[in-house]
């Protein structure tokens, strides 16, 4: 399906990418992962009953009502922008005109990553490069912390990485690349595809 049949299915408005530059050096401007892109990841990728997806700079939220819709996952978003943030939120009403059930499933947090606090119940975290390798360490490290509290096994999906987000990941010694799908302009770009990271559950 293509974008505008997709908006329409979910009943959201997410479509368009954010004009100009951000006013930060740490964070980069809003761009939704396409949605053919993300029938190429969910083809290859599921989520069960028991995961919850965080979507680190969701947006206006189209992570999260895709997986609700394509599997009746919970989801949580966090948006430091505000407009995004209640756009978000318009999208949920919108989304729940249609799948009312989805009211507890699909929260959304208008803070910092740095700020959002991880929940056991969190156990895969998607990024489209939302921000500085600085930030995305800081917040590997909540991940860290938080397992060791509350130990579950956790997913990072990356999407267009930088080369730093997939360096530190894999000197980590703790997260283990178990699936990279290439895209069609791979080719041209070595960004485009997805790359998922887990770290298993500690006993």
């Amino acid at each position: 399906m293509n974008e505008q049949t997709y908006e329409y299915q979910l009943n959201i408005v997410t479509e368009g990418n954010q004009q100009g530059f951000t006013d930060s050096l740490h964070h980069n401007r809003y761009e939704p992962t396409p949605y053919e892109l993300l029938d190429k990841l969910f083809q290859n990728y599921s989520l069960s009953s028991g995961d919850r997806l965080v979507d680190v700079g969701c947006g206006k939220g189209r992570l999260n009502f895709y997986v609700h819709h394509l599997f009746g996952a919970k989801s949580a978003g966090i948006e430091m922008n505000p407009v995004f943030y209640t756009e978000a939120l318009e999208n949920k009403k919108r989304y729940l005109k249609k799948h009312a059930a989805a009211e507890s499933s699909i929260n959304f947090y208008n803070c910092l990553a740095q700020e959002y606090s991880i929940v056991a119940q969190d156990t895969i975290f998607y990024f489209f490069n939302p921000f500085s390798v600085e930030i995305f360490i800081a917040f590997i490290n909540k991940i860290l912390i938080s397992v060791e509290t509350n130990s579950r096994k956790v997913e990072v999906i990356l999407f267009f990485a930088s080369q730093e987000y997939s360096d530190f990941l894999e000197t980590s010694n703790v997260f283990q690349l178990i699936k990279e799908i290439q895209l069609p302009d791979f080719h041209k770009n070595p960004r485009e595809r997805f790359l998922i990271y887990r770290l298993p559950k500690m006993d």
